[in-house]
């Protein structure tokens, strides 16, 4: 059996000896409460056999929990895979896979799947707008395990296609799963899973939004066999599906589909292992693309579905960017927040009866404020954090410890009076408000997601991820303050400021003016401009391999005090070839080294590493050691 225990020299499996009054019930996949150093703890039944190669003294379990089978041998097999390639421990993944018990939802009467009659015909006609898009539906309806790197059209109804799938699969008698990143995406894609499959029934909704029994009772629906296609967020790729046919995920280059929690899975990564793992049929799909996507296509492991550029052309906006002849015309364009020609796409939109899309990238009103005289970032003098306005005759205020900072002087030049050095949503809303005083101006974000807009004059300011979908497509989208994603330290910036650009692009109608306030010889605005995300794909995957970054190779992030984690090291034997790069500083009294190594040599790194902190943690080390596998915030 498993044993609940974050300790990592204790990340194997333990006999017990079952007695004869849980011989029925303690059988592989159920919970049982075991005495395990001198504390009953909870755990999970791998397997019953009749001996022990344990040589010593064996215990009895103490009670069987539960006679439920709620962790099958599929999901122990891949939790057991993710544990080992991100260097964590069993029970850890497993606290990841399956939810808490609810002792009311298991002990009702078990749901029976509803008589829905057989399912109708699924339609072929929006996937045979792809090149090899037909043919993926047909690889699925004969029980084949197709491969698939998806780029979905602008204005693509991808709830739709990925429901297609899904009924495709379960049509040919297998199940399904696919997740999404966030629940506004989750109710788009149950919504269309309810239309094609004609009714509820045949598939779960799984998130953490979800009450504990509902939770609960929908994953006793998957792991009983009575809904054969599971969707949800991140902690969904983990579902007992009977017979798995199909993996999905939708937008995977969403920092959502990150688990924060230890070892820090990826969803992605995860439904991949179970791909190889079940032989199943997976479908990456988006309207932008990742490194790691890509590298699924040049490396053979995936095919590329895509539509053929004349019909790529014909469902696409127009991509405009305030270049050098809009700076010919307006000296000022460069500079301006809403250059003339992103001014007048908005005019003419509204003028036609359409709502406007304005994507900026930060949320609130002056979320970074700085000296008005010597243009001095302006921080808080107790923690050193940005301070922010919340309106216009607020208080600025620390974004870190929240102290009010009414009598801010500039460290430099002693100056009161602040200015805006970065511009929110609200922000933008009212400079919106005052160039268009007859227009609508409705705001999306943190404090307010709007799920649609009605076909009418509108202007919708809307920080990335929460844009509302617009009936009938958007007359005009303007993407403002794209240095904020372009100027950002991250390795995936590039790829994230294209990701959010392409996610607002395709909600604007066919033909559509895009202004991106941004120079046209970048290369992120020159995918945009092609509507080409592979390109940009194929290129930062092809700069990472040069540079030696992930996905081109795997790198651990070792995060904690500094002698903490040059004792790690010490005690870990790392794979030849191994590279070890840094400290560099990360949070007060911590650092952060590196530690890279090729591809093929990533799970032995993952399992020295998970054998050093095992080490560390039989000396009763005191600090701890936060161990990341190609982490997303990797500089």
């Amino acid at each position: 059996m498993c044993v609940d225990s974050p300790l990592p020299h204790l990340d194997r499996p333990f006999d017990y000896l079952v007695p004869d009054t849980a011989a029925g019930t303690a059988l592989p996949g159920t919970r049982v409460r075991v005495r395990f150093a001198g504390q009953l703890v909870d755990g999970f039944v791998l397997e019953r056999t009749a001996e022990t190669t344990h040589e010593g003294r064996l215990h009895f379990l103490d009670r069987a929990v539960s006679a439920e089978p709620v962790l099958t041998p599929q999901v122990a097999r891949l939790a057991r895979e993710i544990a080992d390639r991100y260097a964590g421990t069993l029970s850890d993944v497993l606290r990841l896979a399956v939810p808490p018990r609810h002792a009311r939802a298991e002990a009702a009467p078990a749901a029976t799947a509803p008589d829905l009659g057989e399912p109708a015909a699924v339609p072929a006609d929006g996937w045979a707008r792809y090149t090899a898009g037909a043919a993926l539906l047909r690889a699925l309806a004969a029980g084949r395990v197709p491969r698939a790197v998806w780029t979905a059209l602008p204005g693509e109804d991808w709830p739709a296609r990925l429901a297609e799938a899904a009924a495709t699969a379960l049509a040919a008698g297998r199940g399904a799963l696919i997740v999404v990143a966030d629940a506004r995406d989750l109710d788009r894609l149950d919504a269309a899973l309810l239309r094609i499959l004609g009714g509820p029934g045949r598939h779960v909704a799984l998130s953490a939004a979800l009450g504990p029994a509902e939770r609960y009772k929908r994953f006793l629906a998957a792991s009983r066999g009575t809904a054969r296609i599971v969707i949800g967020t991140r902690a969904a790729a983990f579902a007992p599906v009977a017979g798995l046919g199909l993996v999905a995920i939708w937008d995977d280059g969403d920092d959502l589909h990150s688990e924060p929690r230890a070892p820090y899975p990826h969803a992605r990564q995860v439904l991949l292992a179970r791909a190889e793992q079940e032989g199943c049929a997976a479908i990456v799909g988006g309207f932008g693309r990742t490194a790691e996507a890509q590298q699924l296509v040049e490396t053979g492991w995936a095919i590329e579905v895509g539509a053929a550029r004349d019909e790529l052309r014909r469902r696409m906006p127009r991509v405009l960017t305030v270049g050098e002849h809009e700076r010919s015309r307006d000296p000022q364009a460069a500079a301006a927040r809403l250059p003339s020609v992103a001014w007048r796409a908005a005019r003419d939109a509204l003028a036609a009866g359409a709502p406007v899309l304005i994507q900026v990238p930060r949320r609130g009103y002056l979320p970074a404020v700085a000296c008005a005289d010597c243009y001095t970032p302006a921080r808080c003098s107790h923690c050193s954090g940005p301070l922010s306005l919340p309106a216009a005759d607020g208080v600025p205020s620390c974004r870190w410890c929240g102290r009010p900072a009414a009598g801010h002087a500039c460290p430099e030049c002693g100056g009161r009076r602040l200015r805006a050095a970065v511009i929110g949503a609200r922000r933008t809303a009212e400079e919106l408000a005052r160039a268009f005083p007859d227009t609508v101006v409705r705001t999306s974000g943190r404090d307010g997601i709007l799920d649609a807009v009605p076909r009418e004059p509108t202007l919708v300011v809307s920080t990335p991820g929460a844009e509302p979908l617009a009936d009938g497509g958007y007359g005009a989208v303007l993407l403002l303050d794209t240095w904020a994603f372009l100027t950002r330290a991250d390795l995936r910036g590039t790829e994230e400021a294209l990701r959010r650009w392409f996610a607002a692009a395709s909600l604007a109608r066919p033909a559509a003016p895009v202004v991106v306030v941004a120079d046209g010889g970048l290369a992120a605005v020159q995918a945009l401009l092609r509507f080409d995300p592979a390109w940009l794909a194929a290129r930062e995957l092809a700069d990472r391999r040069e540079l030696g970054f992930p996905p081109a190779v795997r790198i651990a992030a070792l995060t904690g005090a500094p002698a903490a984690v040059a004792e790690l090291l010490s005690l870990a034997e790392l794979p030849a070839g191994a590279e070890v790069l840094g400290p560099v500083p990360a949070a007060e009294g911590q650092e952060r080294m590196l530690v890279r190594t090729a591809r093929s040599a990533g799970k032995a790194l993952a399992l020295s590493l998970r054998a050093a902190a095992g080490a560390r943690s039989v000396r009763k080390a005191a600090d701890p050691v936060r161990i990341q596998i190609d982490p997303l915030d990797l500089l």
